[in-house]
């Protein structure tokens, strides 16, 4: 099949370059032409592991074309998706839908023959009709369907869950847009991967629904830590104990500093409005939002109140900025709350992060990137963990203790377990669990 994909940001690269691998010929269209000079030659503006691999694979099979032209990439094709942006509006915090409606116009301006126009991108409910109803009012001649196929992509896992998802979901009331669809995703279909065939707005609660709920697991077990702290208990252990539970399931159950990225803070918002919109409030899911903002200056207090609650002429290492491990993405990630708190009680932050610096060192003000943990750690008064890249879990503590002017290490993903941070040297403090002093006796 021919597949045309309307933007190159995360979810159409991802999607553009898996769908060339299932055997589609894929045109991407993206008005950056920078971008897409860097992607013909076969460069990943992202970060994520696997996919700069597997695009030059298609590049080299022809299977992947890059373009700035948008009739080149929407003439002749079956299905065309639409993969832009949705932010939240700063002000009324909506979902900003002028690039899935700018798309759609141009899209209706030059699709030929029956064309299924497939919503990639994260709407609220109701954006489908409204895409249709742009594209009927743009080219009244056109034969056309609109879908919903809502992605659910893991950053840093995302060509794995595309090609081994739990489920596709689509929504379409037409028959042939269904058949197209079908043939679209034929080879999860015949690997027997679960395909939901639903209506169009039913699609597009779903992706919302799926994301608050599992941003809920995360606020809900983020809560109990805090119990736990107060009365000794060990929140992995009570994380465990419900997550064995198959009506619960252990996953996002991981105490931390709180969600961030490009979905989850994005979509609790989206769907909030959307319940205030139609009349029926998401109150647990605006808790939700609420606990989570709460939860990033927490984090930066804690890490003041077990310093004694005086971080003045401080310095403060800091491992880890992006918003989760495997990936450069710094949307709403905890860091971009808890540095500048410290910086604003008066410490100096100096941070390391193997692959978000980049971005970080515009987002964040007067730190001083480091090239690795061990110059992080040179001469800190306090060192935290922020982000719980791999790297981190196996360090050589000995040399971090050796390098620090202080013993405070702040663990807030709890990499490291109480056991083995005993007799280290440190004053170790996680999330959820006992605090691990020094040993004395020596």
């Amino acid at each position: 099949m021919r597949i045309g994909m309307v933007g190159t940001g995360y979810v159409g690269l991802v999607s553009g370059t898996c769908f060339a691998e299932f055997g589609h010929t894929v045109i991407c269209v993206d008005k950056d032409e920078s971008k897409i000079k860097r992607l013909k030659n076969g460069e990943v503006p992202i970060f994520e592991p696997g996919l700069e691999g597997l695009l030059k694979r298609q590049i080299e099979g022809g299977r992947i074309e890059f373009t700035s032209n948008i009739a080149e990439a929407v003439k002749g094709c079956d299905a065309v998706f639409i993969a832009v942006g949705t932010p939240s509006r700063k002000y009324s915090r909506d979902a900003d839908l002028s690039y899935v409606y700018g798309a759609a116009r141009e899209i209706a301006q030059n699709m030929e023959g029956y064309t299924v126009v497939v919503n990639k991108s994260t709407v609220p409910v109701g954006t489908g009709s409204e895409v249709e109803r742009i594209i009927r009012e743009e080219n009244p001649e056109a034969q056309f369907d609109v879908a919903s196929n809502p992605e659910f992509l893991r950053e840093g896992a995302a060509i794995d869950d595309f090609m081994r998802p739990d489920r596709v979901v689509v929504g379409t009331s037409s028959d042939k847009a269904r058949e197209i669809m079908r043939e679209v995703y034929r080879p999860l279909y015949l690997n027997e991967t679960p395909i939901l065939f639903t209506k169009r707005e039913t699609a597009e609660v779903i992706k919302y629904a799926a994301n608050a709920f599992l941003a809920t697991k995360i606020s809900f077990i983020n809560e109990i830590a805090d119990l736990c702290e107060q009365v000794g208990a060990d929140v992995q252990h009570v994380a465990k104990g419900i997550g064995l539970d198959g009506r619960v399931g252990a996953k996002f159950l991981h105490a931390g500093p709180g969600y961030g990225g490009s979905c989850f803070p994005k979509d609790t918002l989206a769907l909030t409005r959307a319940g205030q919109k139609y009349n029926a409030p998401q109150r647990i899911v605006e808790t939700v939002v609420s606990v989570n903002e709460d939860r990033k200056a927490r984090m930066a207090d804690k890490i003041i109140e077990f310093a004694g609650g005086d971080i003045r002429g401080k310095k403060i290492g800091v491992l880890g900025v992006a918003f989760k491990p495997n990936t450069d993405d710094m949307r709403d990630a905890p860091s971009l709350t808890i540095i500048p708190t410290l910086q604003q009680a008066g410490a100096s932050i100096a941070a390391y992060d193997p692959e978000a610096m980049g971005e970080a060192g515009s987002l964040l003000d007067d730190v001083i990137w480091c090239k690795d943990p061990y110059e992080v750690a040179k001469d800190a008064d306090i060192l935290t963990i922020i982000t719980e890249w791999n790297e981190f879990r196996a360090l050589d503590l000995s040399r971090l203790s050796k390098s620090m002017k202080g013993n405070l290490l702040v663990d807030l993903r709890n990499i490291y377990s109480i056991q083995e941070m005993q007799g280290k040297g440190f004053d170790y403090v996680s999330v959820g669990r006992a605090r691990v002093l020094p040993d004395r006796t020596n």
